[in-house]
């Protein structure tokens, strides 16, 4: 991909280098988003923030088109000659098994290459290489950057310095630390389009579970904010609330929450129940423990309490929190959730690169829909 004449050339010496980067880490996200931008489209995807109703409009379509297309051999080949000549590296910090497979799928679908680091203990960082010089050595081997860190922020971090080098390659965030995990947000979005009567507008969506920690919430109810009407209520342990940040963003947009300990007690008003683990990896003293999750478990008895249409959400993996029973229930939508996220994966990664109107143009099957 062609490199922005606006990018600066790589900084000199780190600690201005490191400064830059302070002062623009802490710079609100609406006034740098245009930075991760190129030719009028996302070029790093990093936020949820970045995505406006036309725009998940358009990955929902593509997504769909592709479905459509792959449901014949000659399709199927169409797309994987599409970026055959690109290569991915696929950098987890964090154990996954869902949001790497989709990713891997989603190349291999394009017909991108794939490399992959799954332990920094393989990477040059266990003998002192800076983060900044690991992402600079990825940009001179790949097209492209797919990275899972368990440190907030260093996919941001990752796209403003290769945004600064002399090889700047797009950057997507597949997990954040407990900041962000915007792909997450896109398939959840699609899900609920997809299955939802008449989409996510004027519809009530209930949220569960580790709301504090939980980085798919965080990034789903940002993108709230491109849909009329919609109620969220979050239920959660006093202990793992919300986080203030959100509930300020919901504010500013007017849209309409509120937050309880009385989980069962709204199911009948919820048109969709999005269920959450406990996030205890992110525990620095063992707190998970001390906090009763039993009362945020969504059990067989509770389904006859639910609308016919309600969907149950889940990004997995589960724990207790959903019932095995619950898997046959038809409103049970978290194993199609989770195949929709290499689907709409798939069509990121093609907008990334420039080939939306390339697919669309190219005809789905008679009678196909994705």
């Amino acid at each position: 991909m062609s490199a922005n004449t606006e990018i600066q050339p790589a900084h000199q010496g780190k600690t201005m280098g490191h400064n830059e980067w302070e002062t623009f880490y802490k710079a609100d996200i609406s006034t740098k988003l245009h930075t991760f931008s190129r030719d009028g489209r996302i070029y790093d995807c990093l936020f949820s923030q970045q995505f406006d109703r036309n725009l998940l409009d358009r990955l929902i379509r593509l997504a769909n088109h592709m479905r459509a297309i792959t449901k014949v051999r000659e399709g199927d080949d169409f797309l994987q000659s599409l970026l055959a000549h690109r290569r991915a590296m696929l950098y987890f910090s964090q154990p996954s098994t869902r949001t790497f497979l989709s990713f891997m799928s989603a190349c291999h679908i394009l017909g991108i290459k794939v490399l992959e680091i799954r332990d920094l203990k393989t990477s040059s960082q266990i003998k002192g290489e800076s983060f900044e010089d690991t992402m600079l050595t990825f940009a001179s081997y790949v097209d492209l950057i797919i990275m899972r860190h368990h440190v907030a922020g260093l996919a941001e971090k990752a796209a403003w310095t290769l945004n600064r080098a002399h090889r700047p390659v797009p950057v997507v965030n597949a997990g954040s630390g407990a900041d962000q995990h915007p792909t997450q947000a896109l398939l959840d979005i699609y899900t609920l389009q997809r299955y939802l009567p008449g989409g996510i507008d004027g519809k009530h969506i209930v949220m569960v579970g580790d709301l504090k920690r939980g980085r798919t919430v965080r990034s789903l109810s940002y993108l709230m904010k491109n849909f009329s009407d919609v109620r969220l209520t979050f239920a959660a342990p006093e202990a793992f609330r919300m986080e203030p940040d959100i509930l300020e963003f919901l504010d500013r947009h007017m849209i309409h929450y509120r937050q309880t300990e009385e989980f069962h007690s709204i199911l009948p008003d919820a048109d969709a129940v999005y269920m959450t683990r406990i996030q205890d990896e992110h525990d620095t003293s063992g707190e998970s423990k001390k906090v009763d999750y039993s009362p945020f478990y969504l059990k067989g008895e509770h389904l006859k309490t639910m609308k016919p249409h309600a969907l149950i959400m889940h990004p997995l993996p589960r724990r207790e929190e959903i019932a095995t029973e619950i898997d046959g229930d038809p409103r049970a939508v978290y194993w199609r959730q989770e195949r929709n996220g290499m689907w709409m994966r798939t069509a990121l990664l093609a907008f990334v690169f420039g080939l939306e109107k390339t697919v669309l143009d190219h005809p789905a099957p008679a009678g196909e829909r994705g």
